[in-house]
């Protein structure tokens, strides 16, 4: 179970919201993406600018990695800092986390010490545990079931070059994995449609991406009929972190699944391409897109900060004029 209201006592600071966890996309409402990322293009114009934005002094954020991270860490790192808060980075190496203590006890001991808790993890339950004892918000920074702070950017990313995303067309090229469940879940409360294309045997799991409907999102064996009219290309690696052992297995099931010209001339003209990085030129997708003017990667990859701020400073403080 995945509790938005978790009935734990909060630390929180008298008339801040109610504790709140973000654990997948299907936490928020749309009208609550709708606040968040028009704060998140308010915090980053100010950051552009050169406008101090700092809600958060005095504020604390424990980052805990059981999966090693580049993005993650350092958009949620230097974010907090931005908002005039301050860090406290824990490893399963460096840490209870890795040894004997209980998932349960130590959400209980960090919680009481800091206002926020980013996990970047292997099971989605591991968080849904630590969150079940924190008497502070909780923030997924990866799973292997759910990504959603990526597809939050990867949104606002897409709203700043085209502009609304509801009823564009995303196509998803590759592994139906954490990356993909959140793209449907996202479609289903934004109202758009995915175009889903995977390999046999690596399909997009429904019960874990927890989408009753299939309103939202149409499965294509052909990428290339995937990305057919498509608005947004999109993929991921072939091999996600812990599925290793898979690699070769993985590289000759993939290997029509690499997102080259050809499937983003099936695309809309000024259709998009997104990766969440880290990216293997020539095997998910060709060097050529990638690094063409199609790609907005590194746009997507900056945006995982902006969003980011967005969204704890909405747990901490809630709506703000």
């Amino acid at each position: 179970m995945n509790p938005l209201h978790t009935g734990i006592p909060s630390t929180l600071p008298q008339g801040a919201p109610p504790l709140r966890h973000y654990l997948q996309f299907a936490d928020f409402s749309a009208d609550e993406y709708h606040y968040v990322l028009q704060r998140a293009a308010f915090i980053k114009h100010k950051f552009k600018t050169f406008v101090r934005h700092q809600p958060l002094v005095d504020r604390t954020l424990a980052m805990i990695f059981e999966k090693a991270s580049t993005r993650t860490r350092v958009s949620f790192e230097a974010g907090m800092y931005q908002l005039g808060g301050s860090v406290v980075h824990l490893t399963t190496g460096d840490s209870q986390l890795g040894r004997a203590e209980p998932i349960e006890d130590s959400a209980k001991v960090i919680s009481r010490m800091v206002d926020l808790v980013m996990i970047r993890t292997f099971e989605q339950t591991k968080i849904e545990r630590f969150a079940a004892h924190s008497r502070v918000p909780v923030i997924n920074g990866l799973t292997n079931e759910f990504h959603p702070c990526q597809i939050l950017a990867d949104i606002f990313t897409y709203i700043e070059h085209r502009g609304p995303i509801q009823g564009k067309t995303v196509a998803w090229v590759g592994d139906g994995n954490n990356m993909a469940n959140t793209w449907l879940q996202a479609a289903n409360i934004l109202g758009f449609k995915v175009h889903v294309s995977t390999p046999g045997g690596y399909e997009v799991d429904q019960a874990v991406a927890g989408v009753r409907s299939s309103d939202s999102y149409q499965v294509f064996a052909d990428p290339m009929q995937a990305c057919a009219g498509a608005d947004l290309v999109t993929t991921d690696v072939w091999t996600s972190m812990g599925f290793e052992a898979e690699n070769e297995t993985r590289k000759a099931a993939f290997a029509d699944w690499c997102v080259d010209t050809a499937m983003m001339q099936a695309a809309k003209p000024d259709a998009l391409f997104m990766h969440c990085l880290p990216a293997h030129r020539g095997e998910e997708v060709q060097a050529e897109v990638i690094d063409g003017p199609q790609s907005v990667v590194w746009d997507e990859a900056e945006n995982r900060m902006h969003v980011q701020k967005a969204l704890m400073e909405y747990l901490l403080l809630g709506r703000l004029d």
